[in-house]
């Protein structure tokens, strides 16, 4: 089923199935996924709400954050043999708390073209595209022509989320795109959420959450999150096996799949939230390179898929 509702007075698009599932989309604001309920009941972070993160680009639901997910170590740098300039005043760049160029470049961004919109036996589709070249102050700033295709199917009980650059011009494109997905449990104590983490390989951090490139083998103890904090970043797990939050008779599985190689987990003492957040490349890739950071060549195309799933337990 597709339809339409508004969120905090902005017009989204919506996603529906007979299992209790509404997923919904905002094209005019960076295709951000505003809200994913079952039963009724919210399970996406609101934070600050839609309006703040239009207003401030703050994050909220599941953003997309490209052209990089998390920071950069620095506004000015080389990559793939093109300057990026970050600090010129024109892109839409916002600062993190260590004041380093922080989650890309299209938070809410307008300019989104909705391509499809599809209905299916168990769900629907919503596909829609930005083409990166149009814009002269995002150009400017990354130098490299792209489209971004975006594609959300709902089927049953399963939110799947594919992100698709394309190479459209001349240049070979750097690829450093991730989600956040912000995800609870409404009518549960943060402390009784049961989480499963199934990586074995965390990336080293510096003071200002860079990766060091230094990497230690861990094991994140399944169980109630308790007090427990995190703001860490793993090497995706092996097999798709998937990321657990679950309690209240509910089971939400985040699953990530082909495409991202990289996921960081965050889950904050002052928020009842926890982000289990898929990257295609280390955060600062774009600035440290290597073999770590996808290169697209001119004409070809990078996907990356990620699924979310909802389960009743009773």
């Amino acid at each position: 089923m597709i339809g339409e509702r508004e969120v905090e007075g902005v017009p989204a698009l919506t996603l529906a199935t007979d299992a209790g599932i509404e997923a919904a989309f905002v094209p005019s604001a960076g295709m951000v996924g505003c809200s994913l309920r079952h039963r009724g009941e919210e399970l996406l972070g609101q934070r600050g709400g839609l309006r703040t993160y239009i207003e401030e680009r703050s994050t909220m639901g599941i953003p997309l954050l490209h052209p990089w997910a998390n920071r950069v170590a620095r506004a000015r740098f080389s990559v793939a043999g093109r300057q990026v300039v970050l600090d010129s005043g024109e892109a839409p760049v916002a600062l993190g708390p260590g004041g380093l160029p922080i989650h890309g470049l299209l938070a809410a961004a307008g300019g989104w073209r909705v391509n499809r919109r599809e209905v299916l036996s168990d769900g629907g589709v919503l596909a829609a595209s930005f083409d990166f070249a149009e814009h002269e102050e995002l150009i400017a700033a990354f130098p490299f022509p792209h489209q971004v295709l975006f594609e959300a199917t709902l089927r049953d009980t399963t939110l799947t989320v594919s992100t698709t650059v394309h190479a459209s011009g001349d240049a070979t494109v750097p690829i450093s795109f991730g989600y956040h997905p912000y995800l609870r449990l409404p009518g549960v104590g943060r402390a009784e959420w049961e989480v499963e983490i199934p990586v074995r390989e965390r990336l080293k951090l510096d003071r200002q959450m860079l990766p060091t490139g230094e990497r230690e083998p861990v094991e994140v103890e399944s169980g109630p999150l308790g007090t427990r904090t995190f703001d860490d970043e793993y090497l995706a797990p092996a097999a798709a096996a998937p990321f657990v939050l679950a309690g209240g008779g509910r089971r939400i599985e985040l699953s990530v799949g082909s495409g991202y190689r990289f996921a960081q987990v965050y889950a904050p003492a002052d928020d009842d939230v926890v982000a289990f957040e898929p990257m295609t490349a280390p955060t600062n890739a774009l600035v440290t390179g290597g073999p770590d950071l996808p290169l697209v060549e001119p004409g070809q195309r990078y996907e990356a898929t990620f699924s979310i799933t909802v389960e009743d337990l009773d």
